[in-house]
């Protein structure tokens, strides 16, 4: 389950989008007369206008679930999810209309709120993303439905204006986020594919505070593209490619001599028992070859004893030879 949240000026554009389809139905309301567009429209105008100032009026929430949850759930189910997450997210004594969209593989519902309450106060707009995620979450997690893969599953054609944007640049920096070791680096490889990147620093000083990434003259904060990709958890990212870069330096062909090589294996207390690399097979080798030991007969006579140590010297000269 996930929701994008929305916000705007214009009832009449939304509802006309909304139910001007053969595959749509209102599941539910509140404070509206819902048998007609005209009429749902009328009155969630009348109560916005306690509040003329306030011109983002429209509140509009689009809850998705994965296809796989699709025999899970019913249209009761729905409505009541739809409204828990209401609940949940403070929205609440105001106007609203709950519209089911059949048009699409997935499940999904379209909420449609007046931001202006039915006592004339604004419903607050603050945070709403980051908590609407969490939500989002916990019920997933609540009723067992299936977590999606996130940003990997959503349909770049399908999208347009800002969000074909930022999925761009989103997709742009998980490619650069693979290879980039410092922020100069990364910001070489972005702007090859035409972003450009800015830093927000502490008034009056020069500490970074925060990363925003530009592309064909529209700006997106780091954190709204993704998490990961505020300035922090970049910092983080770029600090881990730096110990994979020196990790693949100090695994390189080691090019000092084998005198040296062969010492500083011998010095491991693990050398023999647990042998590192083809040098640790060759050493543990080489001390596993057999010699075989034969007892020296008694009563042997002194050339006989020379002739014997003779061919014992040319065995170990062979074994040592290999």
């Amino acid at each position: 389950m996930i929701a994008k949240v929305i916000v705007g000026k214009s009832f009449g554009g939304c509802v006309r989008y909304l139910l001007e389809r053969e595959q749509s139905a209102i599941i539910d309301s509140t404070e509206v007369r819902d048998y007609d567009i005209k009429a749902i429209i009328a009155d969630l105008n009348a109560q916005r206008k306690m509040r003329p100032q306030l011109g983002n009026a429209v509140g509009h929430t689009v809850i998705s679930w994965s296809n796989e949850d699709r025999n899970r759930l019913s249209v009761q189910k729905m409505t009541a999810h739809a409204r828990e997450y209401m609940e949940k997210m403070g929205l609440k004594n105001t106007q609203y209309i709950t519209v089911l969209h059949t048009d699409k593989k997935h499940p999904h519902l379209h909420i449609v709120y007046n931001r202006v309450d039915n006592n004339g106060d604004t419903l607050d707009n603050f945070n709403q993303w980051h908590k609407s995620q969490k939500i989002c979450r916990q019920m997933t997690e609540k009723y067992c439905y299936h977590f999606g893969r996130g940003k990997i599953d959503v349909n770049r054609k399908s999208l347009i204006g800002k969000d074909k944007l930022r999925y761009a640049v989103h997709d742009a920096l998980e490619l650069v986020m693979e290879k980039a070791i410092t922020l100069k680096h990364m910001e070489m490889m972005l702007k090859r594919q035409g972003i450009g990147m800015h830093y927000k620093f502490r008034s009056g000083t020069n500490e970074v505070q925060g990363v925003s990434f530009e592309k064909d003259g529209v700006k997106f904060k780091g954190s709204a593209i993704d998490r990961k990709y505020s300035y922090s958890g970049i910092q983080k990212q770029l600090q881990e490619n730096q110990k994979l870069d020196r990790g693949e330096l100090l695994n390189s062909v080691d090019s000092r001599p084998l005198a040296a090589q062969i010492r500083d294996v011998l010095a491991s207390p693990m050398a023999v028992s647990n042998p590192v690399g083809q040098l640790g097979k060759t050493l543990l080798g080489f001390f596993s070859q057999p010699i075989d030991i034969v007892p020296e007969p008694e009563n042997l006579t002194d050339a006989e004893k020379r002739r014997r140590k003779r061919k014992q010297n040319e065995a170990k000269s062979k074994v040592i030879g290999r």
